[in-house]
């Protein structure tokens, strides 16, 4: 699979837009359309500085810490394939979306922009970590780098635009095909985090030869 190619289907499938849009329509239930606008705006556009900002402070993170990008690597191939099994059986474990609580405390609040929807909904444990990853493995490609953060933003575009038409989403594939993409979506991340896994594991396993 070509870099771009890699990059997109990572973001898109971490950051799953079509799931998003259901539980956005949730959280914003009986709200009026200008409401909807405005935390799709900011929400997206919040999630989209705490992805960008996180490419670019992380390998810096992890290289403070002590941490290598194998184990990285290993670590967040496990964390996202948790995310893939709570896709796979359409559950709601707070680490793709807010558990049952948060959800009640978002939608007393006036303002969701923030806390749920820019993070952990769009900018959550899985997008951060793929962010990560992408990010640390084209450091010495500038291009690379710059192609990956277009993609990003590319995918954090359709998540706009799937927020703004929700409704006519909705209406026209219903909770059960939302899931059905959300599944199919699952088995693919769950691909991509044993890949994310054997590539850390087999760098390990060099750098220790």
């Amino acid at each position: 699979m070509l870099p771009s190619v890699h990059a997109f289907v990572v973001f898109l499938v971490v950051v799953d837009p079509l799931g998003l849009t259901a539980i956005y329509l949730a959280l914003t239930e009986g709200s009026g359309a200008a409401y909807r606008r405005r935390m799709a705006t900011r929400g997206v556009l919040l999630a989209g500085v705490i992805l960008v900002l996180f490419a670019l402070g992380g390998p810096w993170l992890l290289h403070a810490l002590g941490i290598t990008l194998p184990a990285f690597r290993i670590a967040g191939g496990l964390l996202l394939f948790l995310l893939a099994i709570d896709m796979v059986f359409a559950r709601h474990s707070g680490l793709r979306s807010p558990t049952g609580g948060e959800t009640d405390e978002a939608r007393a609040r006036a303002d969701i922009s923030v806390f749920p929807l820019a993070f952990p909904l769009i900018a959550g444990p899985g997008a951060l970590t793929s962010v990560l990853l992408l990010a640390d493995t084209d450091a010495g490609h500038p291009w690379a780098f710059a192609a990956a953060l277009g993609l990003l933003i590319l995918v954090l575009v359709l998540c706009y635009v799937l927020l703004r038409t929700a409704d006519a989403v909705m209406r026209t594939l219903g909770l059960t095909g939302v899931n059905v993409v959300d599944r199919l979506f699952g088995v693919l991340l769950a691909a991509l985090a044993v890949q994310y896994v054997v590539d850390g594991v087999t760098a390990l396993r060099l750098f220790a030869g």
